[in-house]
């Protein structure tokens, strides 16, 4: 009986070790693409507030990994607006890396390589223009970043002629989620430049028509609070002190 209560215990135990991964999500909601064609808003977006989200999780092997997700309708692109990258983010840390880059369509992963659909593949940088003033390349309207992901291939994603993908995948290497979560001088964490597509259906309003492409940034310092992590520590203590009180009435 004793063993069966020990058992209990550790499993408890385990379960809340593997999984209480912290993640911490964000929303697009600043919009810095320009007016185009008929539409007489001021703005490229139209009535657009919500563009999509960004979660990072700590895997647990001293990096984090990134799932950038677009609202339905909208698709990465590459334009000068957004520093011919498809996303933007800020990391100036030694060692600091971007891997295993997936991109995807409504969840299925796009092919790289010659003949497919991204010849050129993925690529991410960190560290960028060090020696700027400030460091970091420039995306219009959001100020400087000195990380990204974008198309090796430059000819393989620009404008709005870049194949349909609205999901970003990868991992940095040596960081954590706080280091990676640090707003730069404008006070802005990440930009994705995009092709507004989505529809007043989604319940984020509407873009213009047209296609308008540029960056939409997130601006907020603070990640989407739920409760998650604050519930995932009350059940794991809850089953703690059950495993506990199990094996006093045992031995």
């Amino acid at each position: 009986m004793k063993s069966v209560a020990r058992l209990a215990f550790l499993a408890a135990v385990g379960l809340c070790a593997n999984s209480a991964a912290q993640a911490d999500s964000f929303n697009f909601t600043s919009c810095h693409i320009d007016a185009i064609g008929s539409d007489v808003s001021g703005s490229g977006c139209n009535t657009a507030t919500s563009f999509g989200t960004v979660t990072l999780t700590d895997n647990g092997s001293g990096g984090v990994k990134f799932d950038v997700v677009l609202n339905s309708g909208d698709r990465f692109v590459e334009t000068g607006s957004g520093a011919g990258a498809l996303f933007l983010f800020n990391d100036t840390l030694t060692g600091s890396t971007v891997t295993d880059i997936t991109a995807t369509l409504d969840g299925v992963t796009q092919t790289t390589g010659p003949g497919n659909t991204f010849p050129g593949g993925f690529s991410g940088s960190t560290n960028l223009n060090p020696g700027g003033t400030p460091p970091g390349v420039h995306a219009d309207g959001t100020g400087f970043f000195t990380a990204s992901v974008q198309c090796t291939v430059a000819s393989d994603c620009n404008g709005g002629s870049t194949p349909n993908i609205n999901d970003l995948h990868f991992t940095v290497t040596n960081a954590t989620l706080t280091q990676l979560e640090t707003a730069n001088a404008n006070g802005n964490l990440f930009v994705a430049d995009i092709l507004c597509g989505q529809s007043a259906d989604l319940g984020f309003g509407t873009c213009t028509s047209g296609g308008p492409t540029g960056p939409v940034d997130v601006s907020t310092p603070a990640p989407i609070v739920g409760a998650g992590l604050p519930g995932l520590i009350a059940a794991c203590g809850g089953l703690i002190v059950l495993a506990r009180r199990r094996r006093q009435l045992v031995v």
